[in-house]
């Protein structure tokens, strides 16, 4: 029988491998940047749900989480501070192409 930790664990990598996914594939930056906070929700699942043992939370992963939450925050503001400003310049909320010289 699968246990709620676990259960957490698993469903937090295929958050993770869904954040991955769209920070790869996808060009738009503010997708990429929920895409990039969908990875740090599955990370933070999987400590969460990995710190439970014998039905006991072990309170060091989840302060890490909780530290993890506040650190995310600020870089999703950073993000989209920087991609406003991205788009006051370039007119579109995407990286310009690469050019080959």
């Amino acid at each position: 029988m699968m246990s709620s930790g676990l259960l957490y664990a698993l469903v937090g990598l295929a958050l993770f491998a869904f954040g991955l996914a769209g920070v790869v594939l996808i060009g738009h930056l503010l997708r990429r940047i929920l895409a990039f906070n969908l990875m740090g929700s599955g990370a933070f699942l999987v400590l969460v749900g990995l710190a439970q043992r014998n039905d006991l939370p072990d309170p060091l992963p989840q302060a890490m989480v909780l530290t993890g939450i506040v650190v995310s925050v600020a870089a999703t503001a950073l993000a989209l501070a920087l991609v406003r400003r991205l788009q006051a310049l370039t007119g579109k909320p995407e990286l310009p192409e690469a050019e080959d010289e």
